[in-house]
């Protein structure tokens, strides 16, 4: 019985406080299979965390402390935030609550081999040790991993900087809190109940913020998206303001490539008020199954992308804006 609680006490509040941010999530766009395999993500960096710290504390003469205090926070939230880096750049995060919950799901994956170690290594060790390491640094690795990747959510959202510099604030981030937690300037315990007293507040505001961001860009994209495919589906679109601007472009260009540049803009478009469509209507309640002709459209948009070139591209960015968590929308219809 004392092997259950024990258990219970190490393993479950992380999970629990996984689940209530996912089940907060009002869009909830990230798919319960999708968060499993970033939990096991998670458990794969703890294993490689181990083997690197033992290789460290073998082949350098390192002691267990000073691995904790001041190398493991390095070694750990690297491996920790390859994975977020990998998400960023396959376009697998939207918004900050999907960084939020991605990041802490992670942590979770990671807290959960830790402490199953910990949990086949430790003897005679009293319930306030595993609620210290349940509610305390398990809590803490799911924390750090999640605020860092909100972090380069915000920053890659605001800063036109490349994204494995904006890596570094987040990884920097983490190593710091990281490092902090472990120095054990309080006792224990109250780190334990100071951090499960603070993170909830924390996502409070990050998921209202979140939330409030994802209803205006909705609302204001559809709108832009509306007005622009209209323009392109008019009549004559040379007497259009997204002529007159292509006009002023198609010097730079042959006249296939600008009617490719055209025909991208319509595409991508389209696509675009779909994924937000079916935005608007998960959060109403209601799920609609794949358009078969989606797939046509992504087949002949990636086509296009290839015969109109970076240039090509760059020189619709004024029209399209396009930022990471308008391309990411996309990945909604795949």
């Amino acid at each position: 019985m004392q092997v259950i609680i024990e258990f219970s006490v190490a393993l479950v509040p992380m999970v629990i406080f996984l689940l209530i941010m996912w089940y907060l999530d009002t869009f909830q766009l990230i798919k319960k299979k999708f968060l499993l395999s970033t939990v096991v993500i998670g458990c794969i960096t703890a294993g490689l965390a181990t083997l690197v710290n033992d290789f460290i504390t073998i082949n350098y003469s390192v002691d267990r402390i000073t691995l904790s205090r001041f190398i493991a926070p390095f070694t750990e939230e690297f491996l920790k935030l390859i994975p977020v880096l990998l998400l960023f750049r396959q376009r697998r995060i939207g918004f900050m609550i999907d960084s939020a919950i991605l990041g802490f799901a992670i942590g979770v994956g990671f807290a959960l081999i830790e402490n199953i170690f910990y949990l086949n290594v430790l003897n005679d060790t009293s319930l306030i040790t595993w609620f210290v390491r349940g509610f305390g640094t398990a809590i803490m690795h799911g924390g750090v991993t999640s605020i860092a990747a909100i972090i380069i959510k915000i920053i890659s959202d605001t800063k036109p900087w490349n994204i494995f510099f904006t890596f570094l604030f987040g990884y920097l981030s983490a190593v710091i809190i990281h490092a902090v937690y472990n120095l054990f300037l309080l006792p224990p315990i109250t780190t334990a109940i100071i951090t499960i007293l603070s993170l909830p507040v924390i996502y409070y505001v990050i998921f209202n913020k979140s939330e409030e961001f994802t209803r205006s860009w909705l609302g204001v994209g559809l709108d832009n998206d509306m007005e622009l495919l209209k323009l392109l589906m008019a009549g004559n679109i040379s007497e259009t303001r997204v002529g007159k601007y292509i006009s002023t472009i198609q010097n730079s260009f042959q006249p296939l490539v600008v009617g490719d540049i055209i025909c991208y803009l319509r595409i991508y478009l389209e696509l675009s008020v779909k994924a937000k469509g079916l935005l608007i209507l998960k959060d109403s309640g209601i799920e609609l199954e794949p358009d078969p002709s989606t797939i046509a459209q992504f087949k002949e948009l990636e086509y296009l992308e290839t015969q109109i070139g970076k240039t090509g591209k760059l020189a619709i960015q004024p029209l399209l804006n396009l930022n990471d968590t308008d391309l990411w929308q996309l990945t909604l219809i795949k």
